[in-house]
């Protein structure tokens, strides 16, 4: 690269070639900051997501979805069939954090659990 030609705020060739070329096509308009228009696409719509929403507080039906609980594969393959996108397992987490659900698991209870027998096995001497 030939001295003089590389801006002094550290951007490279090709960043100078984009300016110039944004400057050549838009004037100084294209040369502003442009805000917002980076980053990846939401592929749901709002409407969609509020649905995607509606189903994760109903919880699945197991007949229809064969899933006891909503993990992001069963998510990701049930926004598949309904609105014919695919999300990635993580990106089901994104969508899923962006509408304020928390990945929150109840731990497992035994389907022999008794609570009368636990309240037996307490301790009863009394606190020093």
């Amino acid at each position: 690269m030939r001295r003089g030609l590389e801006p002094q705020s550290g951007s490279r060739r090709q960043t100078l070639r984009d300016w110039v070329h944004r400057y050549n096509a838009e004037g100084l308009a294209g040369l502003r900051a442009r805000v917002g228009e980076t980053g990846p696409k939401r592929r749901l719509s709002s409407d969609q997501e509020v649905e995607v929403a509606e189903w994760v507080r109903r919880g699945p039906d197991p007949t229809r979805d064969g899933v006891v609980r909503w993990r992001r594969a069963d998510l990701a393959r049930a926004i598949a069939e309904r609105f014919g996108v695919v999300l990635a397992e993580r990106s089901v987490g994104h969508v899923l954090r962006r509408l304020g659900f928390r990945r929150l698991v109840v731990r497992p209870r035994h389907p022999g659990h008794d609570a009368a027998a636990q309240a037996s096995f307490r301790p009863t001497s009394p606190p020093w």
